[in-house]
């Protein structure tokens, strides 16, 4: 990833932990707010809504050859992974950390080596 992504990704993640109830964020203002507002479960239910309209977008993409669908579903899927992983006090670092440690490594292999 380049260093502007990195920027964004670290912009838009300090602006979803603006929005957490303790920093200030406002349910009223905010659709983050709001979400972490709900808790755990409006979050993860927000994900799945977002994984499923991904998997439609390519298979729509598959069909008809536009892929731009699948780009936009993919956005808001990260956006919504990046509010899970504030909720979770997880930061974006942490996630390239661990690919980082995967990289080389058989997906295989790596599955296999995870603790049950």
């Amino acid at each position: 990833m380049s260093e502007a992504s990195d920027q964004i990704l670290n912009r838009v993640f300090e602006v979803i932990e603006s929005r957490k109830l303790e920093n200030g964020g406002d349910p009223a203002k905010s659709y983050v707010a709001r979400l972490f507002s709900k808790g755990d479960d409006a979050i993860l239910k927000k994900i799945g809504e977002e994984a499923t309209e991904t998997v439609m977008a390519a298979k729509d993409a598959r069909v008809d050859g536009d892929s731009s669908k699948v780009l936009y579903e993919c956005a808001d899927l990260w956006f919504h992974s990046l509010v899970l992983l504030a909720q979770f006090k997880l930061t974006p670092q942490q996630v390239l950390d661990e690919l980082a440690r995967r990289e080389g490594l058989s997906g295989l292999d790596e599955k296999a080596a995870r603790p049950n």
